[in-house]
């Protein structure tokens, strides 16, 4: 195996205080922000509303706030990411993700990658690791988890009372 079929393409998502990264075939496109579609109901602080794309309503989350970080407020140069929803629970089959600019295609490969620990996460958070690559320290998001948070925040299902 030669060391082009062990790399990935993927890109560095700019987020306020962290940065995410993700395989590139995981983002549809990278829109422009514009104020998002309310949503009516009580819903967690973390999902910001729905942005139109490609004649469907697509959820856009704040990744930062869902992981507990500092968001910063939408400006000049937020961006939306679209990322494909993976685990098929969204009917829309996409979500979206606020960034702080435009994504940054890299190369991966298992000599620019090492683990890092310098933030522990929970296991049942939105993220699953934070790796270190050259001077960056991207964390890896866990796309399911994310996507199950946004159907669960749009469909809360009924607690049955026995």
């Amino acid at each position: 195996m030669n060391a082009a079929d062990d790399e990935l393409y993927s890109l560095l998502v700019p987020l306020n205080q962290e940065r995410l990264i993700v395989p590139r075939a995981c983002v549809a496109e990278v829109v422009r922000y514009a104020p998002l579609q309310a949503e009516e109901e009580a819903v967690p602080h973390w999902f910001r509303g729905h942005v139109a794309w490609n004649g469907r309503r697509i959820p856009v989350i704040s990744f930062e706030e869902l992981a507990g970080l500092t968001a910063a407020d939408p400006g000049g140069r937020t961006r939306v990411a679209i990322l494909s929803a993976i685990g098929g629970r969204l009917s829309t089959g996409f979500f979206g993700v606020l960034t702080e600019g435009f994504p940054q295609l890299v190369r991966v490969n298992r000599e620019v990658v090492q683990p890092a620990a310098r933030q522990a996460w929970p296991e049942n958070g939105p993220v699953i690791c934070q790796i270190r690559m050259i001077n960056e320290y991207p964390l890896i998001p866990d796309l399911e988890a994310i996507e199950d948070l946004i159907e669960d925040a749009l469909n809360p299902r009924e607690e049955l009372l026995s």
